[in-house]
């Protein structure tokens, strides 16, 4: 069971299952746990053929055992998502914690500005349980449809859920909308029915500055 303990941590209670999350993410513990130290960007041999091909920098550990962990990273906000059988695409340095028997992977995103440290990849986590996702203050989920896309700064991006297509736009960020900007910058475009959580500060990003 996920639950929050406030905005900046997440307890979950075991009873002899596990629960999958970021390397040195746990604060505490109470009762009797096993830890494994577990590699990221995915599992089997296409996530290490992944990982080697991108640099994922993804480390997650297991929990097992019974009792409560406790979660946080660096007084993060932390959100609860729901998967019933749908695919979360989460940014890397953003994914605190899954269910043990939700499926992690890297998936192609394409060519795009791109945060520091992420690569061209994006995470995913897909099945049927909670994850928890974090952000620099508190998320803001925006609905996207058909009838109304959504332009995003890739800087504050964390994450999408839903039947969405995903586009880079080059040339343009939200600063050189204003004129402060200098040189190639991206935007990200999302356009169909789904989620986007959106956080309100900006990691650095490749594509706002070169």
């Amino acid at each position: 069971m996920f639950r929050l303990q406030g905005s900046k941590t997440l307890a979950v209670d075991l009873t002899g299952d596990a629960v999958k999350a970021k390397n040195g993410s746990m604060v505490a513990y109470d009762g009797r746990m096993a830890f494994k130290k577990m590699s990221g960007g995915g599992e089997g041999l296409r996530g290490m053929v992944t990982r080697r091909l991108t640099g994922e920098q993804m480390v997650m550990m297991e929990v097992k055992g019974e009792g409560t962990c406790y979660f946080a990273d660096r007084a993060s906000e932390i959100n609860l998502v729901s998967l019933h059988g749908e695919t979360l695409y989460v940014e890397s340095s953003n994914l605190l914690a899954t269910d043990a028997g939700l499926r992690t992977g890297t998936t192609f995103t394409g060519l795009r500005g791109g945060a520091s440290g992420n690569g061209l990849f994006t995470t995913t986590v897909e099945g049927n349980g909670r994850a928890a996702i974090m952000s620099d203050g508190s998320a803001v989920v925006l609905r996207v449809t058909p009838q109304y896309p959504l332009n995003v700064d890739p800087g504050a991006y964390i994450a999408h859920q839903g039947r969405l297509q995903q586009h880079f736009q080059s040339g343009v960020n939200f600063r050189t909308l204003m004129g402060e900007g200098s040189g190639e910058s991206f935007q990200i475009r999302f356009e169909g029915d789904g989620l986007v959580y959106v956080q309100p500060s900006e990691r650095n990003t490749v594509g706002g500055d070169v």
